[in-house]
């Protein structure tokens, strides 16, 4: 450790351990298939964007609870969740939304739009897979109100080579509220 660095922090500084990123092309790829993701969503195509989603999907957004610092580890629930879905149950929300009258919480529907960036992508174990942390920024706008609500997050994804493309295989959003700041969570993030 340098001198100016042992007078800031007299304690002893952890090394930075990370899984291996994967090559630039493949990393890519994946940046343009989470833009693909939030494109379909946007605009309305969730028939279109099952196409891209794993048959053996889970879709998880916890509960988030504020925590002291030494409990912030725990801070995101493993049991409870705003959404805690897989493709049948996603399928079939697709479904009322796409081709029944009963989705009365978007009808009309949210004006959505989803700016992704900050994509990480890392190698698994599992040849074709990768492990993606990527942040997003919601903004939202319903019926003639003239703001938006925002929403934040980092999601971390699991994403598998499919052809020529990707599927989403797990997609877990932590929210950065602890408290929703909308009516309700009747998208997709």
């Amino acid at each position: 450790m340098s001198n100016t660095a042992e007078k800031i922090a007299p304690f002893e500084i952890p090394p930075i351990s990370l899984p291996k990123p994967t090559d630039s092309i493949t990393h890519y790829q994946i940046q343009q298939f989470l833009h693909l993701d939030a494109y379909l969503l946007d605009h309305h195509l969730l028939d279109q964007w099952l196409n891209i989603l794993a048959p053996d999907l889970r879709y998880f957004v916890p509960v988030r609870q504020t925590k002291e610092r030494k409990d912030r580890d725990s801070e995101f629930s493993t049991k409870l969740g705003h959404m805690d879905d897989n493709f049948q149950s996603i399928a079939l929300r697709v479904h009322r939304l796409v081709n029944t009258g009963t989705a009365w919480s978007e009808d009309p529907a949210s004006r959505v739009r989803r700016f992704v960036s900050n994509v990480s992508v890392w190698e698994t174990d599992v040849t074709g897979e990768y492990d993606v942390i990527s942040y997003l920024l919601l903004t939202r706008n319903r019926f003639y109100q003239e703001d938006y609500t925002l929403l934040s997050a980092e999601r971390h994804d699991r994403v598998r080579r499919k052809g020529e493309t990707f599927e989403l295989v797990r997609r877990e959003v932590r929210m950065d509220q602890s408290v929703l700041g909308m009516p309700n969570l009747a998208i997709f993030l």
